[in-house]
């Protein structure tokens, strides 16, 4: 029992044997799997993948859509319980991209869903349908669950290889946001790391089911994927984001928990849609992958009035660390205290700087530490005896409260000044008809670097780049004010829902 619930399928096997017909995960088309569907079909189709030819450490592409949040959490496990890695990538990824993962990781294998676009290369492909076949040929109707040494499978196959907290788990590659996407290995102790398989009192008990609109290939996706097997509700998943439609399975489902990124919560706000859904059954609002602006915080307060509202902060390279917040009007800005692991703020040196002072943002996590697969020159950079630089500039107040200044690689340096690209959309968002707002730092003759902003107009807005102006230079000073402001139908983002401000500076440095 203690090895097993230090691996990923072996927190699945546990729970499968506990509520084997309760809902692990659903799907807002009717999709619906159960503890013992997703035990029993991942330990068959992991024989399937024996018999295929993959070994310990083997990695295996997964490339799922939203629609295949089922297949691909039983396709998950299976890889793990043959002793491969799992790469989760979005089937929304261009077919190049997910070329270049596959081919950086050394994959043997591809699992692709129904609607996957799969590049050639020279790893193997096949579809879930296909690995159903070759489990049923290669156990038989009705396989065995595994015994719980971990080693029983059909006895056409032989037995499944033992695996251990210490064996990697999956590799999970970043946005690629500033350069070319790192892959990131995580093992499965670190993968698990604060779940309570045996807990009377499972996370989230306030709740039946979870709702999340998350892709596979992103961190925030995992931490679902591991809610769905420690948790006490079911996953609930929106296979296709809209503010209405997400907002209407929360009232017809009675959600009780919801995970968002700030994206996902702007466009919520934008569409009006605590007016026209109830959405009182939501008892817990989380938000995830970037800070929540201070005034999308404080709307999402009143749209949800049961909800308590919290801001989660970590990064692919640091969780499971992270830092929890929730949302206090007198500290708008802040991201909390560290929930799991540590976190400090560092200067040049790596050395612990006093409250209130600015420097480098490091998180450290609590079990074992993720790495950078196949690029030890980035890592020695990321990775620091324990601590992850996150990549932020930031500080502490003196309550130990982490507040994020900015992204050092957003950071404007105009003439003497540096400028906050935080600080700037905070303030534009307090305009009643900006909606969303990025901000980036464009080529100045004279300063070096201006301040530029793409703007997203609430619907049916009268929007005026000057009046804006007018509105900032209230609350801002003379060289935190945008020179030029592009207005875009909607902002370019990843598959996290961060704007993407290499595009959207492309886009101001154009032509007019």
């Amino acid at each position: 029992m203690r090895t097993l619930a230090r691996t990923v399928h072996g927190l699945l096997e546990i729970r499968a044997a506990a509520q084997p017909e309760r809902t692990a995960i659903s799907t807002d088309d009717g999709q619906r799997l159960t503890f013992a569907e997703w035990q029993g079909r991942s330990t068959a189709v992991a024989a399937a993948l024996v018999r295929r030819g993959v070994r310990p450490g083997d990695r295996v592409g997964l490339l799922f859509g939203l629609r295949d949040w089922p297949d691909f959490a039983v396709h998950y496990c299976a890889v793990t319980r043959a002793g491969g890695v799992a790469v989760p990538v979005s089937d929304r990824q261009p077919a190049e991209a997910v070329a270049y993962v596959l081919g950086h990781c050394e994959a043997s294998g591809l699992i692709a869903g129904p609607a996957a676009a799969v590049p050639a290369g020279p790893w193997w492909a096949t579809t879930p349908p296909e690995l159903a076949a070759e489990a049923e040929a290669v156990t038989g109707s009705g396989a065995r669950t595994g015994a719980e040494d971990g080693t029983e499978t059909g006895a056409e196959t032989g037995p499944l290889p033992s695996v251990g907290p210490d064996a990697p788990a999956q590799l999970l590659y970043t946005s690629g946001t500033t350069g070319r996407p790192k892959g990131v290995l995580a093992t499965h102790g670190n993968v698990v790391h604060g779940t309570r398989p045996t807990a009377r009192h499972r996370p989230l008990t306030h709740s039946e089911e979870f709702l999340h609109s998350f892709a596979v290939g992103t961190n925030a996706g995992q931490t679902m994927l591991v809610n769905a097997l420690d948790a006490h509700p079911a996953a609930l998943v929106a296979t296709r984001f809209t503010p209405g439609r997400f907002a209407r399975l929360i009232e017809q489902r009675k959600v009780g928990s919801v995970f968002v990124v700030p994206a996902m919560a702007a466009e919520l706000l934008n569409a009006g849609v605590q007016s026209r859904f109830d959405l009182s059954s939501v008892r817990l609002l989380g938000s995830t992958a970037a800070a929540l602006p201070p005034t999308v915080a404080t709307a999402l307060t009143r749209a949800f009035p049961n909800a308590t509202v919290v801001n989660y902060y970590t990064s692919t390279e640091a969780a499971p660390a992270q830092t929890a917040m929730v949302y206090d009007p007198a500290r708008p800005t802040a991201l909390g205290l560290a929930a799991r692991g540590s976190v400090m703020v560092a200067g040049p040196d790596g050395r612990p700087l006093p409250a209130g002072e600015t420097g480098d943002v490091h998180l450290r996590s609590p079990g074992a530490q993720r790495a950078y697969y196949r690029d030890a020159e980035a890592g020695a950079a990321v990775f620091r005896s324990g601590w992850v630089r996150m990549g932020d500039v930031g500080f502490l107040d003196e309550d130990g409260y982490l507040h994020l200044v900015d992204r050092e690689s957003d950071v404007i340096k105009s003439g003497a000044h540096k400028v906050s690209t935080l600080q700037v959309e905070a303030a534009a968002l307090e305009h009643p008809a900006v909606a969303e707002v990025a901000v980036v730092g464009l080529p100045h003759p004279v300063l070096g670097m201006g301040v530029g902003a793409a703007v997203v107009p609430v619907p049916g807005a009268d929007f005026d780049p000057a009046g804006l102006r007018i509105f900032l230079a209230e609350r801002l000073a003379a060289h935190e004010i945008p020179t030029r402001i592009t207005v875009l139908d909607a902002l370019p983002r990843n598959e996290g829902g961060k704007p993407l401000k290499r595009a959207v500076r492309d886009l101001l440095a154009a032509p007019a």
